[in-house]
């Protein structure tokens, strides 16, 4: 791989020469460039290919030299399945084209199944009836009746404004009870392995709710990311939504809340049917933190203190707070913005990193938002991965948008 005398390799450096030796049988998962597609990386080759979570060597952004033959024998390996799965994405789309759906971005719906069926099926070329089996995958991922859809989302708000706005004025904000809980967020943080008694305790305690007070004073939720206004406002009903335009969590409209889950596929079988689903989200926004259930208020307020100085350079807490500093400080476009003076720092790098913690509390909200939608509540267990994972999907964000941002300079050059 040339890696010379170097101690580490860039992981999307790694990745993308990787990826060129697997071929043109890839290429419906490649961008012009030849690199795997974001969606291929985040959907395909990290949860289903490299699964970081459980091999954490690959997890950083720069990969040390002894793991980089182990890494890029992985993606040699599976290459028969990705060909196979490029190959039925292929499929798919026209299936989808023949069937007249335009619902939903394919890569988001379409690559983690072609995953599946050459798994299955090795490569549709070697079955006599793969242009039946992707028709019928098309036609089980966008099934009316099996799947909420946005087109529905939208005409029953719009059809039930006056009542459904009615009911948001009557119920925000809802009245909560001020507690004081014993069980302390930092001593969970701290622990090496998950306490279940004591996180059991936070819940209990309504350590979360707790923790809402202070965010009820001006400036607060703002300091944090989660709104553009110094004091909350009620959020408005809503009548459209683009996932490129959402504003932050807590300025979104009920309908900008549940389209953002509604254009994520996986998982939708599990929502409630509409009617309930609005009216539920009515409530949940009226609660503090804007969530639910007092499990996900709980969480969040650790991902809020485990994040506490993560892009400072001052002693970070035991535990939770100093894994998620290290791995934020081993990407090497975080180190060379801070050794910069500030006036010499590109302005949207310097929005990431010292914007780092602000990013990171928007995409847990929408995680835990997202697990309630599905009825899926985070346990002691799954806390840390959660934390984690959050991290790392916030770092590869922004390792894409600057790998897009020197491409055009490069290109303009």
């Amino acid at each position: 791989m040339g890696t010379g005398v170097a101690t580490t390799v860039p992981r999307g450096q790694l990745l993308a020469q990787c990826w060129a030796e697997l071929g043109p049988a890839v290429a419906p998962l490649s961008n012009g460039l030849g690199r795997p597609l974001a969606r291929t990386e985040k959907l395909i080759l990290d949860p289903l290919v490299l699964r970081p979570a459980h091999n954490p060597r690959f997890a950083s952004g720069s990969i040390r030299a002894e793991h980089v033959e182990e890494l890029r024998a992985m993606i040699v390996a599976a290459g028969p399945k990705l060909a196979a799965t490029a190959a039925w994405f292929t499929l798919l789309k026209k299936a989808r084209r023949r069937a007249k759906v335009t619902e939903g971005n394919p890569q988001d719906l379409y690559f983690q199944r072609c995953f599946e069926l050459a798994a299955e099926y090795g490569g549709p070329g070697a079955r006599p009836d793969a242009e039946r089996i992707a028709a019928d995958t098309v036609a089980e991922i966008h099934e009316p009746g099996e799947r909420l859809t946005v087109t529905e989302l939208r005409d029953f708000v719009r059809t039930h404004a006056p009542e459904l706005t009615e009911l948001l004025t009557r119920t925000w904000p809802a009245p909560w009870e001020r507690t004081a809980p014993a069980a302390r967020l930092a001593d969970f943080l701290a622990a090496d392995i998950p306490d279940t008694a004591l996180f059991a305790a936070l819940i209990t305690g309504r350590a979360g709710t707790h923790e809402w007070a202070a965010v009820e004073r001006p400036g607060v939720a703002l300091g944090y990311g989660l709104t553009d206004y110094e004091r909350l406002v009620p959020p408005a009903l809503g009548s459209t939504a683009s996932k490129k335009r959402l504003p932050k969590p807590m300025d979104r409209s009920i309908l900008e809340r549940l389209f953002a889950a509604f254009t994520s596929a996986f998982h939708r079988e599990s929502m409630a049917a509409v009617p309930a689903l609005v009216r539920q989200e009515i409530h949940r926004c009226a609660q503090p933190w804007q969530l639910a259930e007092e499990v996900s208020r709980v969480v969040l307020v650790l991902g809020r203190d485990a994040t506490d100085g993560l892009d400072g350079n001052g002693p970070a807490a035991p535990g939770a707070a100093t894994k998620l500093r290290a791995r934020w400080q081993r990407e090497a476009y975080v180190r060379r913005v801070q050794r910069l003076p500030w006036a010499e720092v590109p302005e949207r790098s310097r929005a990431d990193v010292y914007g780092v913690r602000q990013a990171y509390l928007r995409r847990l909200w929408v995680r835990l938002h997202g697990r309630e939608l599905r009825s899926e509540l985070v346990t002691a267990e799954q806390v840390w991965d959660l934390l984690d994972g959050v991290l790392r999907s916030v770092i590869m964000d922004q390792r894409d948008q600057l790998r897009s941002a020197l491409t055009r300079e490069a290109g303009a050059a």
